[in-house]
Order: structure tokens, then sequence, then C-alpha cells
């Protein structure tokens, strides 16, 4: 049985290299990871003698038994002489031998190039093949958490070959709680990358690069422990550390698209804050909240536009620029779980809660445009299509995915399906694809779910009129500041 996937996030088509790249270390850089986290492991253990002296197994437990233990050693050879062990290889066949019993007519090759029945002589063409990605491949990321470590998986999922398959995967430091993709590299040779951002259940968020693979450590972090100042060698260092940045896990994470090195980080410290990743450090603190911050998503147009929700039961629309003055307020009947915008309607967000609602609201008003009794537990995935409007999917701890038709505020349930998969922790639409949806749950691992072929939705949403996407490299160069909506508008096709 799969382990759970707490987090799911896309990676557009053509963004990947083709060629993965393959971390190589040398000895000396392979002796100063070594090094750097046996100096880790120094700084957490005091006093590593008496760990060694308490952790030898040859010294003997205080309170044990020898004879106790010399007892029970000898009962259990006395339950097995019934079995005569100590005969069994001496026993003889007595019956006559067969030909066909035998294995004297059986013929070994040196090697499968001479097998005739071996008809696949080597995998290495296929495993070649499935290394490298295509241009019409997507990139599907998930948290996975097993029973002795967590990962991030990086799956390749082909839509017109149907196949979907592990492509590599990054061992975590932590448990996964939120993924987020971005392109920002902060180095001044590359203008664009393949990235992902990892909050966990530590106040660090690490930075990944996708594109490549077997790395040991993220391209770079952020938060964490100030760096100590030190005096000479021998002394001690001065007491002047201190934490920079989060102080409790990271729940949510959201990117910038207009400014790149912009990322925003809901936690369970109760604060937002909002990274300047070209320096790695916060640029501002947003304390609204007065519990944990759930999450959280920056406008998709409009760059210093903000919503996050919280389990305080709010959730609060933020203008960037000054976000202790500029803010706005509502408050709902339960914990907020996810919020969305809707990039069909600039000036509405969507809100759901762990009683089970969805909220709509237009940022300019007080009261919600429609309030909806989605589900019987709290809703933890809430995805628009990407280009299907009014397409609305919820997944949730009741075990179900629910697709809803919102167009004009007046929400109706067009399919329910149980997923067999457990809790559902999360959802996530393909940006290539509206109709595909990605589901991560308490069992059952990922999974990708193609509602298209579902009859009641192709009725619904057939004919509906779509978003056209711009390509991805003018999406990774995107600078714009805002874009009204009026050129969203003309953006729409039917």
């Amino acid at each position: 049985m799969s382990g759970p996937v707490p987090c799911a996030a896309w990676v557009r088509r053509g963004v990947a290299k083709e060629t993965p790249d393959k971390v190589q270390l040398s000895e000396e850089e392979l002796k100063g990871l070594i090094e750097e986290a046996q100096d880790r492991l120094g700084d957490g253990a005091g006093g590593s003698h008496e760990g060694q002296t308490a952790g030898d197994t040859n010294a003997p437990v205080p309170g044990s038994s020898t004879k106790s233990f010399q007892n029970n050693e000898e009962l259990s050879d006395h339950e097995l002489d019934e079995y005569d062990l100590d005969n069994y290889d001496a026993e003889e066949y007595t019956g006559d031998l067969k030909l066909g019993d035998s294995l004297a007519t059986l013929t070994v090759y040196g090697s499968n190039e001479n097998d005739p029945y071996i008809t696949l002589k080597t995998t290495e063409q296929y495993e070649q093949e499935d290394f490298l990605i295509k241009p019409s491949d997507n990139l599907v990321l998930c948290g996975r958490v097993d029973k002795d470590c967590c990962s991030l998986e990086i799956h390749v999922y082909n839509h017109e070959e149907d196949s979907f398959y592990v492509h590599h995967d990054i061992i975590l430091p932590a448990y996964p709680l939120s993924l987020e993709w971005l392109n920002f590299d902060p180095s001044p040779d590359e203008s664009t990358g393949n990235y992902v951002a990892v909050g966990n259940m530590t106040p660090v968020i690490d930075i990944w690069d996708l594109d490549v693979v077997e790395s040991l450590e993220p391209v770079f972090s952020l938060g964490g422990k100030k760096e100590k100042k030190k005096k000479k060698k021998g002394k001690k260092s001065l007491s002047s550390e201190g934490t920079e940045g989060h102080t409790d896990a990271v729940l949510d994470l959201s990117w910038n698209k207009q400014s790149r090195n912009v990322l925003a980080s809901a936690s369970a410290d109760n604060t937002v804050i909002l990274w300047d990743m070209a320096v790695g450090k916060p640029a501002a603190s947003l304390t609204l909240h007065t519990d944990k911050v759930q999450t959280l998503q920056f406008h998709p147009f409009e760059t210093q536009t903000l919503v996050s929700g919280s389990f305080d039961k709010s959730a609060v629309l933020y203008d960037c620029r000054n976000p202790q003055d500029s803010h706005r307020v509502w408050r709902f009947s339960g914990q907020v779980e996810r919020v969305i915008w809707n990039h069909f309607s600039p000036c509405h967000f969507l809100a759901s809660t762990d009683d089970g609602f969805v909220y709509c609201l237009d940022a300019r008003a007080d009261k919600p445009l429609f309030t909806l009794k989605a589900h019987d537990e709290e809703v933890s995935g809430l995805q628009l299509s990407s280009q299907i409007k009014g397409c609305l999917v919820t997944s949730s701890a009741d075990k179900y995915v629910k697709i809803w038709d919102i167009l004009g505020d007046r929400p109706s349930l067009v399919h329910s399906r149980d997923m067999k998969m457990g809790v559902l922790f999360c959802a996530a639409c393909c940006p290539d694809f509206p109709f595909v949806f990605a589901f991560g749950g308490e069992r059952e691992g990922l999974r990708v779910w193609d509602i298209s072929k579902i009859s009641a939705v192709n009725e619904v949403f057939g004919n509906r009129e779509r978003l056209v996407l711009a390509s991805a490299n003018s999406v990774a160069s995107s600078s714009t500041a805002s874009r009204s909506s009026n050129d969203l508008e003309t953006a729409m096709e039917s």
C-alpha cells in the first residue's frame, strides 16, 4: 500500500529540460558533505561519548537476567527437535527418478544475446527513453510519506500517450505539507529555471531544482537559524543566534508570477511572510491572523494582491504595498482550508472550510455571492479548471471528489465519486488539459483523473468557452505588474 500524499502540483509542458542533469560528486565534495553532516549531528548531540557508551550493545542491561535468557534459548531448541532439522539434508529420494524431474535437459546460455527465447535483449534503450522528457510531457509533483522517509516524487504524464510513471524522486528532510512550482533563479547567469518550493513540518522552505536528478541538497533555502558570529578558534560563540523567518511549520506557499522573486508562505506560527528570493530574506511579515494560517494565494494578474485563510475562521485580503492598513477581512462558520482566485472573474475568490462549506466572495463586497454545502467534512481540495469557465472540483476528508458547475454564481452538482483513496488531502488541475486533475490521499498514492470521460461532464462543459493559455516561454519571462479584466475578456474564446 502506498503512503499518504499530502500535497501535489503540476508543471506546464515544455518547461522541463529534455535531458535532466545527473549529480556527479568528486571525492572532495563527498568528503565535504560528510563532514558537514557530522558537524550538524555534533552540534545537536550533547556529550557524544556518553551516547556511545549508552548505545554499546555489548554492555549488560541493568536488571536483566543472563540465566533466564539461556533458559529461553534451550526451550526454543526443544521446540525445533520435532522437525529433525539436523537430518534435513540427509533425506534420500526413494522413488524412481524420471528425466523430467531433473535439470538434465535445461540449456544454459552465456548471455541473453545467445538465448533465442529472450526477445528483449536489453532494457537500456527503454530506460533511456523514459529518462528523456518530451515537449508533450507534463510533470506531476507530489510529496509522499512512507514509514521510514519522506520524498518528493516527480512523475511524467503524457496525455496523448496515456503514460504516467515516476521519473525520479528526492529524499526530503521532513514531512511535506505544500508544493509550489516557480521559475525564479537567484543566480545572475540564468534568467529562468524549473524549481519547486517545499514547505514542511519545519520552519525552513527548501527550493529544489527539478532538472537535476539524484540531488542531495536544495538549491537554496529560506528561513532557519541566523548564522552564529564566532570569535577566534577555541572561544565560545556570541549569543546572537536567532530565527529568520517562520518559527513553526510552513503550511502553504504561493509564488508571485508577475514579481518573480517574491514567494509568500503561510505558517502555523500565525504569520504570513513575503520572501525576496533574490536575497533569500523576508521582505515583510503579515500578522493579521490570530491562529495558524492554513492557505494563501497571490492574485493571478495583480502583483500586490494576496488572500489568506486561517484556523481563526477568517480570510484576509491584503494590498501588499501597505498590508497592515490596506486589508479586508471575512468571517466564516469554520476554519478555512483552501482559498483560490477565480481567474475568469478577477474580483472573485473562493474559500472552503472544515465544516464542508464553499464560499464565493467578491473582493469588493462583504457578503458572499453564494454559499455551498459541498461535503460532509472538511473541503481539503478546491480547484477551478485551468481553462473551462465555471468548472469547480472539490475533494474532501469524506473521501469524495465532486464536480460542480458554478457559472452565474448558481452552483449545481454535476458528478460525485468515491475515489477509494481514504481521506483526500489535495487536488491540482493540469495547466495544459482543463479536465485532468491530480489527487493525493491517505492511501493509493497519487491519482490522475481525466473527468472528460464522464458523460455528464461532457454534457455540461463540452461547449463551454475556454481560456486561451499563453506559451510556457511567455509565462516564464512575464514581469507585467498587472492585467485588467478587459484584457482577460479578450483572451476568451468559445
